[in-house]
């Protein structure tokens, strides 16, 4: 009903009756980044060490990302895969990714490469729950009305998130992994988004908080 309602009204006037809710927002943000930055720091510094010991270069990997309005911010993350990665093959993650080392594997597998994000939400170029930041590539192949979802702030998780949680096995099966990410999974992700964005609320993002966690145990 929510989805239909808002049909009816442009995203941007949707957005603009829910100031009480970016203020709770951005105050469950804050206190919840400050908790996961204390908590998770000695668990982080573990992983950054089996990084730098496992793998050449930064156990941290920062790249552009489009944020809010379309500002580029640069996100934060365990680096994954090997050094240099991006210069050596395709800029998504396909099937099992040879660029991919051996302690970036179990990290991918139950999201704890995003903890670092926790700053870049301290911060507020990020929220807890909104749409995943792409690349600014990416974001350049939106058409004008998939851009309306770049009118709230992107987040660690969200619908699409859960429900493309196996991306990079969704294209290893594709004859053409370029054009399924393009034609297909992009304009499905934005629906998402769209759907989000039309039922946000405190609550509703704290069920997908938690539909996240369950999802990464999930075979």
């Amino acid at each position: 009903m929510k989805g239909k309602k808002m049909v009816q009204r442009s995203i941007k006037e949707h957005i603009h009756r829910k100031k009480n809710y970016f203020f709770w927002k951005r105050m469950f943000d804050l206190f919840f980044s400050i908790l996961g930055i204390l908590v998770l720091f000695p668990i982080g510094l573990i992983v950054g060490i089996l990084i730098a010991l496992t793998s050449k270069g930064s156990p941290l990997f920062i790249q552009n990302r489009a944020g809010k309005n379309g500002k580029i911010f640069r996100i934060v993350k365990f680096r994954t895969m090997v050094q240099g990665a991006e210069s050596i093959g395709e800029r998504m993650t396909i099937g099992d990714d040879p660029r991919i080392h051996p302690v970036g594997r179990f990290l991918r597998k139950f999201k704890m490469d995003e903890i670092p994000q926790l700053l870049n939400v301290l911060k507020g170029d990020m929220s807890f729950v909104g749409p995943r930041p792409l690349v600014p590539e990416h974001i350049n192949l939106y058409t004008k009305t998939q851009q309306e979802v770049l009118l709230v702030k992107p987040g660690i998780t969200d619908l699409a998130s859960i429900t493309f949680r196996k991306e990079s096995e969704m294209l290893a099966r594709s004859e053409d992994p370029l054009k399924t990410y393009v034609e297909e999974i992009i304009p499905r992700k934005v629906e998402l988004n769209k759907e989000y964005i039309a039922k946000m609320s405190i609550p509703y993002d704290i069920w997908l908080i938690f539909k996240t966690i369950f999802s990464l145990f999930k075979l």
